[in-house]
């Protein structure tokens, strides 16, 4: 007989599993931490410069607008532009986002 468990995630929400999917999981990442075998992976590839004006100008938004629109600080879209700060890496990656996929994050910001 196959147990469940519940697991709280990060959020404190409920997550039902298989204990044999657990242990099946635990397995694999052992045999991969000892070499025998190999697990997917993919590189998140992080721009080193981004030009948050570009991106924003396209859009037709003034600095506040952007700010607004994106859930960033005017200040920080403000200090990336002038170039006295650059956006964490959390941020280029939503500003490749937006930039690659602005109909899917319009989407997604309105739910």
């Amino acid at each position: 007989m196959t147990k469940k468990m519940v697991i709280k995630n990060k959020t404190n929400t409920k997550v039902f599993r298989k204990e044999s999917d657990i242990v099946a999981a635990v397995r694999e990442m052992r045999a991969h931490k000892k070499g025998e075998i190999s697990l997917e992976t993919r590189a998140i590839k992080i721009p080193e410069k981004i030009d948050v004006a570009l991106i924003r100008k396209n859009f037709g938004f003034t600095q506040k607008e952007f700010a607004e629109h994106y859930g960033f600080t005017v200040s920080s879209v403000k200090e990336w532009e002038q170039g006295r700060r650059e956006p964490e890496r959390s941020a280029k990656l939503f500003l490749k986002v937006i930039a690659a996929e602005p109909k899917i994050v319009e989407r997604i910001l309105r739910k």
